[in-house]
């Protein structure tokens, strides 16, 4: 299966100077656990993750007021919708992140999480066979 069978097309776009809390807020209400960040004066889009907003506020460095800026992602990892999942998972799985930004060209077409790979997995009827404990002997 690949990535633009599993992504998710509709995305949260965000700017910059937003501020954190609303951010958070957005990210609530649409039940997605990340946003992009387009800066136009940025090489390309950033990222901010519940993760890195419970990392904000557990720290007790933010009153939440702070733009999205100061705490997202600015290099992010990119994906092509052409990738396989197996491709997307590993690359979550060695770079420590949930979500990775589908670029096609110059463009964002959607956003793939962790959760997205595995529902897909699952919805294919994707089959893991667990070994027993050795026999007897």
């Amino acid at each position: 299966m690949l990535v633009r069978e599993g992504m998710s097309k509709t995305v949260l776009t965000v700017g910059p100077g937003q501020q954190l809390r609303d951010v958070a807020k957005q990210m609530t209400e649409r039940r997605v656990g990340a946003a992009i960040v387009v800066d136009p004066d940025a090489p390309g889009p950033g990222i901010i993750t519940e993760r890195d907003i419970l990392r904000a506020y557990a720290a007790d460095r933010i009153t939440g007021e702070e733009p999205v800026s100061q705490h997202s992602t600015e290099r992010a990892v990119f994906a092509s919708p052409d990738w396989s999942l197996e491709q997307a998972a590993d690359e979550m799985v060695r770079g420590n992140f949930r979500h990775l930004i589908v670029i096609d060209g110059a463009t964002v077409v959607g956003v793939l999480s962790m959760r997205d790979i595995v529902s897909s997995w699952v919805r294919d009827g994707a089959t893991s066979e667990v070994p027993g404990p050795p026999a007897a002997s």
